[in-house]
């Protein structure tokens, strides 16, 4: 890891731990990256889950948003930010690959396309993996909040 990616993963996890304290939680923050891209920030379990989460997830991405754009400010090349609280991100993975798997068969049996409702782009990452590690062709179609994903049997 070179020193500027220790640095953002430092400032980021700082400047997390400094917001979840207007709130008045002192906790500590897991800060690590997988690919020296996206700094993932993980917020224990506490007694603030739902309030940190927010409806489907949006307080997460506003601090996410908030957390990127500071990164950003300091001039820091990784700007992109993963915040999960309580693991949720992960159970909701997990979740939506089982579902997925449903989704799979199907087009499996019925050698047949099959469109998806909208979803947002974590999702769609999801679901494009457990796809391709089932064998089977996915693509993302639409604009905005209208992309989807259309699962293909794979050709032949």
């Amino acid at each position: 890891m070179n020193n500027d990616i220790e640095a953002a993963i430092q400032y980021a996890k700082k400047y997390l731990e400094d917001l979840l304290s207007f709130f008045g939680l002192n906790t500590d923050v897991y800060a690590t990256t997988e690919d020296d891209e996206v700094i993932e920030l993980n917020i224990p379990s506490t007694h603030l889950n739902g309030f940190l989460i927010g409806q489907h997830g949006e307080t997460m991405r506003a601090m996410q948003l908030l957390v990127g754009s500071a990164l950003k400010n300091q001039d820091f090349t990784v700007c992109r930010v993963n915040i999960d609280v309580a693991d949720y991100k992960k159970h909701r993975a997990d979740r939506l690959a089982e579902t997925a798997e449903g989704w799979i068969k199907k087009v499996k049996e019925t050698s047949e396309p099959y469109e998806l409702k909208p979803m947002n782009a974590a999702d769609r990452r999801t679901v494009h993996r457990v796809a391709s590690e089932a064998g089977l062709l996915s693509e993302s179609v639409g604009e905005g909040r209208d992309r989807h994903i259309v699962l293909k049997p794979a050709a032949e």
